[in-house]
């Protein structure tokens, strides 16, 4: 069977295609004069792929109390949970039991039955491999809420260090980001654009009151959006420059992290919907009504990303990178910066406003006449 780079997401399985230099086209998804892999002659993925799915057991073979909930077909496993591939799961059933022909012809369940995770549900194996041990992420908010804020046994730290060290990021001195501050037609002066003094650090989802961050976006539009001008506001919007190179936790991708990296597949597999949670909860937007003690899991998490210390005892990460929510289907994302001092303003313009455009997401409530 013919498949190529465009058959799938994951940056390994594309780099591994590409390096075989073979192109021509694909049967699996229609692309033309594109690298190709064929299963027939092409055997790492099978390798791959096989390594992979054998942590996963039918639900036949799983203890009788394992949750039903945490059961699915491995072709939804894939197309849901994984960045693997950029197909619909019908197509990714037929391919990956072909890629995978001789395990799915002595184990035909693993790919047609419900299959689930034995050690996800192993308490003395989560407590030393999962990211909130045997705790989920509700029961993290609320203990970091009510119980105690500064230290909590909830987050295993090791677990989540060794996540962000697959999605360390390095931007070179020269780099351009924005930050966009609502004005008036006169603007504000460049020492009034970098991050804001402690004493009036307000509380965001990367930091807490009284601990100042500089945030930034990508480009002028996500920074317009993220400060949430009026129509006729003047915004006066920096341009910033990386005065030397700077490592980041690029959170936009702790999600994706590939399937097929050195990372323990079991223990990758066990965290999943942790590292989803985290993405979706550093991107959420700001509401009027949030309180500050909504802020505080990812702040906590956060404040551990910039404790991490190299082994010469130096600062590890200088920031953090994460979807902009405001503008995301743009390409827009955010990045927050431990230290100002990294950055220097080289630029500043005044811009009005003069329309904004509102489409709703979902409807949140409605009543029948």
């Amino acid at each position: 069977m013919i498949c190529c780079t465009e058959c799938f997401q994951d940056v390994e399985v594309k780099s591994h295609i590409k390096d075989l230099k073979n192109k021509g086209n694909c049967y699996t998804c229609g692309c033309k004069n594109v690298f190709i892999y064929d299963t027939e002659t092409n055997h790492l993925l099978t390798t791959w792929f096989e390594e992979f799915i054998s942590i996963f057991t039918p639900v036949d073979a799983l203890p009788l109390n394992f949750p039903r909930a945490d059961l699915s077909l491995l072709k939804d496993e894939l197309h849901d949970n994984w960045n693997i591939f950029n197909l619909e799961k019908e197509i990714i059933y037929k391919l990956i039991t072909v890629i995978c022909e001789e395990r799915y012809r002595s184990n035909p369940e693993l790919f047609d039955a419900p299959i689930g995770i034995p050690k996800s549900q192993q308490a003395s194996y989560l407590q030393s491999n999962s990211l909130l041990k045997t705790y989920n992420w509700e029961d993290f908010v609320e203990a970091i809420k009510t119980q105690n804020r500064f230290h909590t046994d909830h987050l295993n730290e090791e677990v989540l260090q060794l996540f962000c060290s697959y999605v360390k990021k390095t931007y070179k001195a020269g780099s351009i980001f924005y930050r966009a501050r609502v004005s008036d037609k006169e603007g504000w002066s460049v020492d009034k654009m970098s991050a804001p003094p402690p004493a009036l650090a307000s509380a965001g989802r990367a930091n807490p009151e009284g601990i100042s961050h500089l945030y930034l976006s990508n480009d002028v539009t996500t920074t317009l959006k993220e400060v949430r001008a009026g129509a006729h506001d003047y915004v006066t919007v920096g341009k910033f420059e990386l005065i030397q190179d700077m490592d980041i936790v690029d959170l936009t991708a702790i999600d994706r992290i590939s399937a097929f990296s050195d990372l323990d597949n079991t223990q990758h597999a066990t965290n999943k919907r942790h590292l989803q949670k985290i993405n979706r909860e550093i991107a959420k937007p700001l509401r009027r009504q949030d309180s500050a003690l909504d802020y505080l899991p990812t702040q906590y998490i956060v404040d551990f990303i910039k404790s991490i210390k190299t082994t010469e005892g130096t600062r590890e990460y200088d920031g953090i990178e994460y979807d902009s929510t405001m503008n995301k289907s743009e390409g827009g994302f955010n990045i927050t910066v431990f230290d100002e001092k990294l950055f220097k303003c080289t630029e500043l313009s005044v811009i009005q406003i003069i329309e904004l455009t509102y489409r709703p997401s979902r409807i949140v409530w409605d009543s029948v006449q």
